[in-house]
């Protein structure tokens, strides 16, 4: 009885301690600021296929000329992905249909893109959406933005 409690105790503070990383991590990588809510899919399927597979809900972080993407369950302190902003051509944007409507947030726009000719699409809401192209068209002075 007394080693069934104490696995059981030892479980529950293990989920607890998970959990309470997951949210101090998440605290660590809003504290500089410039974060959003983000969907990503890697290496997109082609117009038209609207299949919700490979989604992955993450926040990304503005840090000078590069966006820096985190998935929101890991441990992991450094970003998944990290996208420059020379790098980024915007292919256009739409509503998500089909299965995507259950993978992504509800108030969800999707924005393809090419980063390094490679076709990524990034889900976010309309506030995030606006302050990411701002963001792309707010390039220095010579380097060359591609927002469609």
């Amino acid at each position: 009885m007394v080693l069934a409690l104490t696995v059981c105790g030892s479980v529950v503070a293990l989920v607890v301690v998970g959990l309470f990383v997951f949210g101090l991590r998440r605290r660590l990588i809003q504290r500089s600021g410039g974060t959003f809510d983000c969907s990503l899919r890697w290496d997109a399927p082609e117009p038209g296929d609207s299949g919700g597979k490979g989604w992955a809900y993450g926040v990304a972080r503005y840090n000078g000329d590069r966006v820096e993407w985190f998935r929101v369950f890991s441990y992991a302190p450094r970003p998944r992905r990290v996208l420059e902003r020379s790098s980024i051509e915007v292919a256009g944007r739409r509503v998500p249909e089909g299965e995507e409507e259950l993978a992504l947030l509800s108030d969800a726009v999707i924005l393809a893109c090419l980063h390094r000719g490679r076709r990524l699409e990034l889900a976010m809401s309309d506030d995030a959406l606006t302050g990411f192209l701002a963001w792309l068209e707010a390039a220095p002075p010579g380097q060359r933005v591609n927002v469609a």
